[in-house]
């Protein structure tokens, strides 16, 4: 399973191709790591030394040795807007219960009809989104009999979210070019990521190694038993889907209907890589825009031909938005993150395109901000820095920067414009928290779990869900016929009937069935 940022080397902190691999861990300076970046040589996680962090919501853990205190707490429920909110204790370690504790926040949207079904809980994927904050935005339009439940998972939003450098800081990082195109270039994205990945250990300490998609899982299995429930019904979409699909292999006899839409990768197999999705949807943008005369060319390959040649421009010369730039590297992730959006953003897509190529890259700006969880003030929400924390932790990788260099150019075979314009994925080669332990995800005696994949999704592309359905011992695939990132919720009628008719009254949808 490779997650959208790749690793790393096992065990050395920086590896020169002809050194041997009996050699002790040490930490990497930054001197070091800037002197490799120059040799070209292959740069490990360079181990760094645990800084013992108070991190925000870390606390005593609850005494005993075991969970029995963590299932006595009770859940208190309080107003919080038009919703109810409540926190909960889980343990740092499960291998170690009584040590330290961290905080889980959630939000519930009570049932409104009878007679109650129990609790639905939802993830929005990320990793690193707020399942607390999808709540008021969850359309649950035909489950109104459960009690919709949504929460933080640990390192994100209110739950002992991961910290690292501030909003300037970050900034500074996001307007490198992440496609280098110089060795100049290359060296200080090695360099920066780098720098980055030490941030948050300094900020976020022993956290760092507690945030895994496992542990994510055994919060949900703590929290499903201290909201009274017997078996787990969950909706996840996106990273979502691994949660879920985790929770199913260590928890089957605890597996009740379980739906996952927008399937990511569970498997091995690196052959469907998230650029193709991009690509994809962005060519069945082109089509569309081609033939609606939206002002960037007459055919698909013209609009395609116009997009590149903006990132090209702004490569050469960024443009000013007020006191900002949007550079080559923004101006990527702001198309990218319309195309999550499917055919309702299609529109608002070409506008701001034009805008940009005559000369107002205000839209595109706005568009990438949001993606990266950049607030008006310049902060950013614990999203963007949850995110890389979440996925190198639970990457099975072990290559280092060098093979992340032999994996661009491989990726832009794949995938011409995002393959390419995604640039070299450094993050979980300069990580400096080792990965986490690997599940062989089968889900052996669960229920049946439903899969959903969507044909042009640009995110998770299609072949991840059929993947998913058939590695999972009780998979059933849904396909929707259709664009953007998800399918439940208003996009198509069909879909949103099988899954309502899954969750409320247990109907399993015919395997293979597809939703236009």
């Amino acid at each position: 399973m490779r997650p959208s940022l790749r690793v790393c080397v096992p065990l050395l902190a920086v590896v020169v191709a002809l050194a041997g691999c009996d050699a002790a861990p040490q930490a990497a300076s930054a001197e070091q790591v800037r002197i490799s970046a120059v040799a070209g040589v292959a740069i490990d996680r360079p181990p760094t030394e645990e800084v013992d962090v108070q991190a925000n919501g870390l606390v005593a853990g609850l005494g005993g040795g075991d969970l029995t205190a963590y299932l006595a707490q009770h859940v208190r429920w309080s107003a919080c807007g038009k919703l109810e909110c409540a926190s909960v204790l889980a343990p740092l370690d499960y291998a170690d219960p009584s040590a330290r504790a961290l905080t889980l926040a959630m939000a519930r949207k009570p049932a409104t009809k009878s007679p109650r079904l129990g609790t639905l809980f939802i993830n929005p994927g990320g990793p690193g989104a707020s399942g607390k904050g999808f709540v008021s935005s969850f359309d649950t339009t035909g489950l109104e009999q459960y009690d919709i439940v949504g929460w933080d998972p640990r390192g994100t939003g209110e739950s002992t979210p991961v910290r690292c450098y501030g909003g300037a800081e970050t900034d500074a990082f996001l307007n490198l070019d992440s496609s280098p195109d110089t060795e100049e270039e290359r060296t200080k994205l090695i360099e920066a990521t780098y720098a980055f990945g030490q941030s948050c250990e300094e900020h976020s300490g022993v956290l760092l190694t507690h945030i895994s998609t496992i542990e994510t899982a055994r919060d949900l299995d703590l929290l499903r038993q201290l909201l009274g429930d017997a078996t787990l019904t969950y909706l996840g979409y996106s990273y979502g889907t691994q949660i879920g699909a985790t929770y199913a292999e260590l928890f089957p006899q605890n597996t009740g209907r379980l739906v996952l839409d927008a399937a990511v990768d569970i498997t091995d197999d690196d052959a469907v890589i998230q650029a193709m999705g991009f690509d994809l949807a962005l060519g069945n943008f082109a089509s569309w825009c081609a033939g609606q005369a939206c002002g960037l060319g007459g055919t698909k390959q013209e609009v395609l031909d116009a997009i590149t040649g903006l990132f090209d421009a702004l490569d050469a010369a960024p443009l000013a938005v007020k006191n900002r730039v949007l550079t080559q590297s923004l101006a990527v992730t702001g198309v990218a993150a319309m195309l999550y959006g499917g055919t309702a953003a299609w529109p608002t897509l070409a506008t701001i395109v034009v805008a940009a190529r005559n000369g107002n890259g205000r839209g595109l700006l706005l568009a990438a901000d949001s993606q990266n969880a950049r607030n008006n003030n310049g902060t950013f929400g614990t999203l963007f820095y949850a995110f890389p924390a979440i996925s190198c932790l639970d990457s099975d990788d072990d290559k280092g920067v060098l093979d992340a260099d032999r994996q661009w150019q491989e990726d832009q075979q794949k995938a011409p414009i995002f393959g390419k314009y995604f640039g070299p994925a450094y993050g979980c080669a300069l990580w400096p928290v080792r990965p986490s332990r690997q599940l062989d995800i089968r889900g052996v005696g669960a229920r049946p779990i439903v899969v959903i994949g969507g044909t042009g999704d640009n995110a998770t592309p299609y072949q991840q869900a059929v993947a998913m359905a058939k590695q999972l011992d009780s998979g059933v695939l849904v396909t929707h016929q259709g664009e953007g990132h998800g399918s439940f919720g208003g996009k198509s009628a069909c879909i949103d009937t099988l899954v309502v008719n899954y969750l409320v009254d247990d109907v399993v949808p015919e395997d293979g069935v597809r939703c236009s």
